[in-house]
């Protein structure tokens, strides 16, 4: 299953908000720009009725290494998360 290009995704909303393909990614753009800044300043970003982009702490952990299958420390760092809001996640994977 083929998943959505990001050209693809711009003519989408171009149809359906009935604006051209340049506002449409102008759109886009700002959006994804927003949320890096908003998830860097304040720790989270939420896009109504999807979800929430959220900075988080990892801590220092062991690993393996692969090949070799020796331990190594893999240190503390920060990352971010995508988390689904409810009402997603149940019309993608409702509750059996």
């Amino acid at each position: 299953m083929a998943t959505m290009t990001k050209t693809q995704l711009v003519r989408h909303l171009a149809e359906e908000l009935e604006v051209n393909n340049k506002a449409a990614a102008a759109f886009l753009d700002t959006l994804a720009t927003t949320a890096v800044k908003e998830t860097k300043k304040n720790g989270v970003f939420v896009l109504p009725g999807l979800g929430r982009l959220k900075k988080v702490q990892r801590k220092a952990r062991m690993g393996r290494n692969p090949q070799t299958g020796e331990p190594l420390k893999i240190p503390a760092k920060t990352t971010a998360k995508f988390y689904l809001a409810k009402a997603v996640k149940d019309s993608i994977a409702p509750k059996k």
